[in-house]
């Protein structure tokens, strides 16, 4: 067996490498394709009213970074804290529809999609639990869950942009859960653990700037997909 003794250390640590892929939760707002925003409202040209029909979120990879400490606390029990630096974007697709638009006839809607893409630099702070197996020679296996807070640097940057602008401006902070499992390979030299978990963030971060884009939308939260490798 490789790193006899290894988690009957009091505390170590190590660092993460991983892959993410960002998302969002959306609820519209009620009777969503009633409601009618002007061309300023919508940030469009060429036509009287537009209304949207439906808001779908859809998700892009992206990559974090981080370091780890582990405070053991019994046998198989472990706490971790792994500040991490989380880089990604989403992209919110509107579905609209418009009336009174230059060379469309009267009374007839033109529709089209609004792809509105959200950068993101989250910084996040998670507290989690770790409940780990007993080894089988070299390999083990755990659960893990708790939660986390999370700032997201480029929300910073954007509330200084124009709030006519169209752009989609999120709230700064949030706070999330955090739940996931994975397998530990015991080496010669170090622990190698492969980890996947899921993120779910409990704040609606919309900043509603009273147009079409953000007043179309009641709630948006964060839910991220998190695959790590785990170097301690």
């Amino acid at each position: 067996m490789n790193l006899q003794g290894y988690n009957e250390q009091p505390y170590h640590f190590g660092f993460i490498l991983g892959m993410n892929t960002m998302n969002f939760s959306v609820k519209p707002i009620d009777n969503l394709e009633q409601h009618k925003w002007s061309k300023e409202q919508a940030n469009l040209p060429n036509a009287d009213f537009y209304s949207v029909s439906a808001v779908i979120a859809s998700a892009a990879p992206g990559f974090s970074v981080g370091i780890l400490g582990n405070l053991r606390l019994l046998k198989y029990l472990d706490m971790r804290f792994i500040p991490t630096l989380s880089f990604g974007s989403r992209t919110l697709d509107y579905s609209i529809s418009a009336t009174g638009m230059a060379g469309v006839p009267s009374g007839t809607d033109s529709a089209f999609v609004v792809h509105k893409k959200v950068n993101s630099t989250y910084l996040t702070f998670p507290l989690l639990l770790k409940y780990r197996s007993w080894r089988a020679n070299n390999v083990g296996a755990y659960f893990l869950g708790g939660i986390n807070l999370s700032i997201d640097l480029a929300a910073v940057k954007k509330t200084k942009q124009d709030l006519g602008s169209g752009t989609i401006i999120l709230k700064t902070h949030d706070i999330g859960l955090e739940a996931g499992a994975g397998f530990d390979f015991y080496t010669n030299y170090f622990k190698l653990g492969i980890e996947a978990k899921m993120i779910y963030g409990l704040n609606n971060l919309i900043v509603n700037n009273n147009d079409m884009y953000s007043g179309s939308i009641s709630q948006l939260r964060s839910k991220v997909f998190m695959l790590s490798f785990i170097f301690e």
